[in-house]
C-alpha cells in the first residue's frame, strides 16, 4: 500500500529522485497519534470552565487547538481519498505475472480474489458516498455493477487524484493550442437558403425550442429559482400555498405545491392541462409528468433529468444489455440504467392507463415524449418502446448521454428522435469508450511530461482561473531511451516496466484507434449541434 501527495522532486512519471519518501511519510503518521492525543487534551483544557487565564492566552490556545483539529481531519480524509487499500495485491493484478502461467488453478484462484477485493472497495468507496439515502436491493446490486464498472475501468493504471488533475491540465492546455490553430476542413458543404434542409431545420429548432420549456420544467423549483433568483421564492410562495390541486394525478412528495407551482410557472399550462405528475423518485425511477399542450396540439411527456443521488446511480449504472422490441428487426445494445428508468415510466403510462387518460380526453393530439440530460435518454429509450402503438410520436432530447444507443438502433430513431446538443456539452460526449480514450491520453501525457508535478498544477490552476496563453510544457519523449522510459510511475514497478494496455498506448498512436474495451454506443436519432459563432474565455 501506498499513500502519495504531491511533492516538488521528479516528473509524474520519474519518482526515483523521491525514493525514501514512503518512509518519511509514514513517519511523519506515526507522528499524527501524540498530536491526536496533545489535540484532545487541549480540547479539554480549553473547555474546561474552572480554568482561569488571560483573556489573550485563552484565545491563543482555542485558536491552536482549533486549528490542530481541522488539520487532523484534513489529513484524514486526505488518506482516505488517495491511500489504495489493496497494495500488492493491485501490483500482482498489473504486472500480468498471472498470465505466464493462467493453467494453473492457484494462479486463476488469485487473480479472482485481486478482482473481487478492488470490486469490494469500489462498493465501500460508493456506499459510503452514498450514505445519507435510504439503501434497498436495488441499491445493493447497482453499487455492485457500478463497483464492478469503476475495478474494470482503473484496473490497469496507477494513477492518484493529482495525478489525473495534473493530466487533465496537460490535455486542456493542449485542445487551446489545438483550436488556436484550426485546420481548414477538407470539404464545406453549403446550404442554398432555400434548400429543403434549411426549412427542416428551422422547423425543428422551433420546435425544439418549444419543448424545451417542458424538459426544463420536470426539474421543478430548482430550475425555477436558478433562473429566476431574484422573485422565484415570492412568486412561488404566493401562488403555491392554496390547496392542492385534486384536478390532476400528483404522486411523491411536493411540499407546499413548489414543484407543482413552478412547473406550471415554466410551461404557461393551466392546471387542467396536467393528465399525471410524479415526483417519486428512486434508482431507476425517475420524475416525469404528462401534459396537454394546445399549442402544438400535443400530448407531452417530459422526464426529469440528473438532480439526486439516485439519479447519478441510475446514470452510473452504464453496463449494456439487449433491448428486445417485438416488430423492430433494429435491436441493440442500450445503456441498463436508463433502460431500466425508461421501462418504469413505460409500465407506469401503459399499465396504469395514463396514456389512454390523456387521448380520451384530447384524441386528435400527437404523442411527444422530451427530457434533458438523463431525462433525454430515458424519453429517447421509452420512444423507441413506444413507437409500434404511436407510429406518429416525436421525441426531443436535449443533451442525452453519448453512450446509449448501438448504431443500428441509432439509425432506427433518426426518424422520430431529435437530439439537440449545444456547444463542448460534456454529457453528450459521455461514453465508456470515450472516458477509455481520455484514461490512455492522460497516461500518455503525464509519463511524457518532464516538469514535477507542482509546476503542472500550479500553473493550470493559474490558467483555468485566470486564462492567458496555454502553457508549453514538454510533453513529447523528447529523445529519452528505453532505459528512461522504464521508470516506474509513481513507485509502483508495475505499470510502465509489465506495459498495461493503457501505457502500450504510448508507444504506438494506433493504439488508440485498437478494438474498445467497450461496445460503441451512440447518440439517438438526428442531431442538431448548436454552436456559438464567437466564444470568450468567459
Amino acid at each position: 500500500t501506498a499513500l502519495v501527495i504531491p511533492v516538488i522532486s521528479g516528473t509524474i512519471s520519474n519518482p526515483g529522485p523521491r525514493k525514501s519518501l514512503p518512509k518519511l511519510l509514514y513517519t511523519r503518521l506515526l507522528l499524527y497519534l501524540p498530536e491526536f492525543i496533545w489535540a484532545v487534551v487541549g480540547a479539554v483544557w480549553v473547555s474546561d470552565s474552572s480554568v482561569h487565564c488571560e483573556k489573550t492566552v485563552m484565545n491563543v490556545v482555542f485558536g491552536t487547538v482549533v486549528a490542530s483539529w481541522i488539520i487532523i481531519i484534513f489529513t484524514i480524509i486526505g488518506v482516505i481519498i488517495v491511500f489504495d487499500p489493496l497494495g500488492g495485491k493491485k501490483t500482482v493484478y498489473l504486472t500480468g505475472g498471472v498470465n505466464r502461467n493462467l493453467e494453473s488453478s492457484q494462479s486463476g484462484q488469485l487473480l479472482y480474489n485481486v478482482k473481487n477485493t478492488a470490486t469490494r472497495v469500489w462498493e465501500k468507496r460508493i456506499r459510503l458516498l452514498c450514505c445519507c439515502i435510504v439503501q434497498d436491493d436495488d441499491h445493493r446490486v447497482a453499487f455492485t455493477s457500478i463497483a464492478e464498472l469503476f475495478r474494470t475501468y482503473f484496473s490497469d493504471t496507477d494513477l492518484v487524484p493529482s495525478d489525473i488533475a495534473a493530466g487533465l491540465t496537460l490535455l486542456h492546455q493542449e485542445q487551446d493550442k489545438m483550436e488556436s490553430c484550426p485546420k481548414e476542413p477538407e470539404e464545406v458543404l453549403c446550404h442554398s437558403p432555400t434548400s429543403p434542409g434549411t426549412d427542416d431545420l428551422d422547423i425543428e429548432l422551433e420546435n425544439a425550442a418549444h419543448y424545451m420549456r417542458f424538459a426544463a420544467a420536470a426539474y421543478g423549483w430548482p430550475y425555477y429559482i436558478y433562473t429566476n433568483p431574484f422573485t422565484a421564492l415570492c412568486k412561488l410562495n404566493g401562488d403555491c400555498c392554496g390547496n392542492r390541486p385534486t384536478d390532476s394525478d400528483i404522486t411523491g412528495s411536493d411540499r407546499h405545491n413548489f414543484h407543482f407551482g413552478s412547473i406550471l410557472k415554466i410551461t404557461g399550462l393551466q392546471y387542467r392541462d396536467f393528465i399525471h405528475i410524479s415526483f417519486h423518485n428512486k434508482i431507476y425511477e425517475i420524475p416525469f409528468f404528462v401534459a396537454l399542450d394546445h399549442k402544438k396540439e400535443a400530448i407531452v411527456v417530459a422526464v426529469r433529468g440528473t438532480l439526486s443521488f439516485e439519479d447519478i446511480l441510475t446514470d452510473l449504472s452504464a453496463d449494456c444489455e439487449d433491448l428486445t422490441l417485438e416488430d423492430v428487426l433494429e435491436n441493440g445494445f442500450v445503456h441498463k440504467g436508463i433502460t431500466q428508468a425508461a421501462n418504469y415510466i413505460y409500465r407506469k403510462l401503459i399499465n396504469d392507463g395514463i396514456l389512454n387518460q390523456a387521448f380520451t380526453i384530447a384524441p386528435e393530439y400527437k404523442l411527444v415524449i422530451v427530457g434533458h440530460s438523463l431525462g433525454g435518454g430515458t424519453a429517447s429509450i421509452l420512444a423507441i418502446m413506444l413507437r409500434n402503438s404511436f407510429p406518429t410520436l416525436k421525441c426531443y432530447a436535449f443533451s442525452p448521454p453519448g453512450g446509449l444507443l448501438s448504431k443500428s438502433l441509432a439509425d432506427y430513431t433518426k426518424h422520430f428522435i431529435v437530439s439537440v446538443i449545444v456547444g463542448k456539452d460534456l454529457v453528450a460526449r459521455l461514453s465508456m469508450p470515450n472516458m477509455e480514450d481520455l484514461k490512455r491520453r492522460i497516461v500518455r501525457i503525464v509519463a511524457n511530461c518532464n516538469r514535477p508535478k507542482y509546476q503542472i498544477l500550479l500553473r493550470g490552476c493559474w490558467y483555468e482561473v485566470f486564462g492567458g496563453d496555454p502553457d508549453n510544457f514538454p510533453t513529447e519523449l523528447d529523445g529519452r531511451n528505453q532505459d528512461d522510459l522504464t521508470q516506474p510511475l509513481l513507485a509502483e514497478e508495475s505499470l510502465m516496466v509489465h506495459r498495461s494496455p493503457s501505457y502500450t498506448a504510448l508507444e504506438d498512436e494506433s493504439r488508440l484507434n485498437s478494438p474498445p474495451q467497450y461496445p460503441q454506443l451512440y447518440l439517438p436519432g438526428k442531431i442538431i449541434h448548436i454552436v456559438e459563432e464567437s466564444s470568450s474565455r468567459r
